[in-house]
């Protein structure tokens, strides 16, 4: 999906279909758009709350490209965000941003269906202030990590700090190193992947390796280490971003058929040391203060269950 949000408002989205999303149904494509369920999304097109170039439509319409999709309201009715006093793991903090380790099955913002219980509930309770340029359901969210991805992320208090970090992000100036486990035996110690990603053609949850409306997603590969385990070989791998597509690196890793353990979505149902979700965390994170200027860097320890996998069977 090349959809942009052009317009953001307190009360209206506007998103732009692309190229690689013609043919889709609506209700589907918004479901990625706005993190939506499907169920909202169709309850806000019932009440004619979404428009397709100024027009109300069925949520079957298939879209075509150019189409110009308006969301009223970006946020759904009644979701209040309320601060909660949930303990996260703050490895650094000044005036203008903090970074934070965030555990695995932790979501990072309220969504239909995650409304409570999320980073930014938490964040909410313990800062005074987040930037407001993501709006209110998604206070100063930079980027996100999946949520049954572990490791560090960075906020924003401040609609200048946040600025300054989206344009580093948008430059891939923003180091970002994760560590994962791979089913099958790498033999290169080194490699580069190279490979568009865009939305999945047929399964439009999904990213995937595509030559139609990709944008362009570079990871680098390091082997750490390799194992056997129940007649089965692993690979533990450092997977660095010159890029940040959205599921960057379970997309490219299953692309090169080493998907990773746990990730059900583009790997394998077997579960082989009972995670739950992707063996992936974030590790390292290196950026340039946006005021200051003081370059940053922050290693995140990895959590016990990724630690005993290794500890167990390496």
């Amino acid at each position: 999906m090349s959809a942009t949000s052009a317009v953001i408002s307190a009360s209206a989205s506007v998103y732009e279909a692309g190229e690689e999303d013609v043919g889709a149904r609506l209700d589907a494509y918004l479901v990625i758009c706005t993190n939506f369920s499907r169920s909202y999304i169709q309850n806000l097109i019932k009440n004619e709350q979404i428009f397709v170039n100024g027009k109300h439509v069925k949520a079957g319409e298939k879209l075509k490209k150019g189409d110009k999709i308006k969301v009223l309201p970006q946020a759904p009715k009644g979701l209040d965000v309320v601060a909660e006093n949930i303990p996260i793991d703050i490895v650094y903090e000044d005036k203008d941003l903090l970074v934070v380790n965030k555990e695995k099955g932790m979501v990072v913002h309220p969504a239909p269906g995650h409304d409570s219980g999320t980073l930014v509930n938490a964040l909410l309770y313990h800062c005074e202030s987040l930037s407001g340029i993501n709006g209110t359901v998604r206070p100063g969210i930079v980027h996100r990590i999946d949520k049954d991805t572990s490791g560090l992320l960075v906020v924003a208090k401040n609609d200048a700090a946040h600025r300054g970090l989206s344009e580093q992000l948008a430059s891939h100036a923003i180091e970002r190193a994760y560590v994962a486990i791979a089913f099958g035996k790498i033999k290169e110690d080194c490699f580069t992947i190279n490979a568009g990603i865009g939305r999945n053609p047929v399964h439009r949850k999904k990213m995937a390796v595509t030559d139609r409306g990709s944008k362009p997603a570079i990871t680098n590969i390091e082997v750490l280490g390799r194992f056997f385990y129940k007649n089965t070989n692993y690979t533990h791998i450092k997977a660095r971003l010159q890029t940040g597509r959205t599921h960057q690196i379970r997309v490219h890793m299953a692309h090169v058929g080493h998907p990773l353990v746990g990730d059900r979505v583009y790997g394998y149902e077997k579960q082989p040391f009972k995670t739950d979700g992707q063996v992936l965390h974030a590790l390292e994170l290196g950026f340039r203060h946006p005021v200051t200027g003081e370059q940053k860097g922050f290693v995140s320890p990895l959590p016990p269950y990724f630690v005993k996998i290794l500890r167990d069977f390496i």
